[in-house]
């Protein structure tokens, strides 16, 4: 085990890993839009697996980026929504996600560049 494999990691890191995870990121774009119920917002991310979506939305409960609200009728009705804190990093991590998208064309030529001269 490397030093840096024994050494917990700071704070920020984790956040930053939490926030721009695949399935966080997309999950705080979608609820920048509004609140979800779990299967609605599973459907709108769409190809995540149940145990994923729940593992993420609890992992950004924890750091205070999503509010879980758990109605008590019948059926159970467990909305989620997000926080202002979450809101500021959802729209961030949004602002990446537009610019990943305007800047994708560039990207895709510096990777045909590449494979061509590493050929």
């Amino acid at each position: 085990m490397t030093m840096a494999e024994s050494e917990p990691m700071c704070p920020e890191r984790l956040l930053m890993e939490h926030v721009t995870s695949r399935w966080g990121t997309l999950a705080l774009i979608a609820l920048l839009d509004r609140p979800y119920r779990f299967g609605e917002l599973r459907r709108e991310i769409g190809s995540v697996s149940e145990k994923m979506l729940a593992q993420t939305l609890r992992t950004l409960e924890r750091d205070g980026l999503v509010d879980r609200d758990a109605k008590p009728v019948i059926p159970p009705r467990v909305d989620y929504s997000l926080t202002d804190i979450g809101r500021e990093a959802a729209e961030q991590v949004r602002d990446l996600a537009r610019w990943t998208e305007r800047r994708m064309a560039a990207v895709e030529r510096a990777r045909g560049a590449y494979d061509t001269d590493k050929a």
